[in-house]
């Protein structure tokens, strides 16, 4: 999101329908009270507002897997272009447990994004594209290339590598519980090798996350 949102004819959306999953499901997250005050939690008008005209070139929105639970609206994805974003279950589980550490495997979406993927091919006529975070650091222009001309048929331009510190109008109200190291960055950072560890505690969320993860891994470029 901050690599498009340093473009200026690009419209950001972080996570439209956060406030609306929060909503339905009841879950207490960092910022619950904040978000469900500031955001819209009527999916069909959150719908409206996605496929509604911007006043820039392009709409880019970042939204989470596991806020579309059942029910949520999923027509609106026909018109849009879609690129399924992988983490390592180890990766995740180690950022998640520091802003909650109370989480189920469906807290960080795995499963839902598989599904997701089949959804979307089946709605759109073409098969998502997928691509893995620990790639797009080892090769952030070769990915980023790719995924603006071959998953969003959009130009790729080498100022999408790089963009200012600090906060964007963008951030949800969530953003000053999880963004600390985004509002620091200034490009995508180092790659990384080693996996984190696992902790016991987590170990059969960890596992129940894995399979998911790895069919999708298969599917992503540059292994197809």
């Amino acid at each position: 999101m901050r690599s498009f949102g340093s473009q200026s004819d690009v419209t950001c959306w972080d996570e439209p329908f956060f406030a609306a999953y929060l909503k339905q499901t009841g879950l207490t997250h960092p910022g619950r009270d904040e978000t469900l005050a500031a955001c819209e939690t009527d999916p069909d008008r959150i719908v409206d507002r996605i496929l509604a005209p911007v006043k820039t070139r392009y709409h880019f929105q970042k939204h989470m897997a596991h806020h579309m639970i059942a029910g949520m609206p999923m027509e609106w994805t026909a018109d849009a272009r879609h690129v399924l974003l992988l983490r390592h279950p180890a990766r995740v589980i180690a950022s998640y447990a520091k802003g909650r550490p109370n989480f189920t495997a469906d807290d960080l979406g795995f499963a839902r994004l598989r599904t997701l993927y089949a959804e979307l091919k089946d709605i759109t006529g073409r098969a998502p594209m997928v691509m893995d975070s620990d790639d797009i650091l080892a090769r952030p222009r070769v990915m980023l290339k790719t995924m603006c001309e071959d998953g969003f048929n959009i130009p790729f331009r080498r100022t999408m590598l790089k963009w200012p510190a600090g906060p964007r109008p963008e951030d949800g109200p969530w953003g000053a519980y999880w963004y600390d190291s985004v509002v620091a960055s200034t490009g995508f950072g180092a790659p990384r090798n080693a996996l984190p560890d696992v902790i016991p505690d987590h170990r059969l969320i960890y596992e129940g996350c894995l399979d998911s993860y790895e069919s999708l891994r298969r599917l992503s470029v540059p292994n197809l």
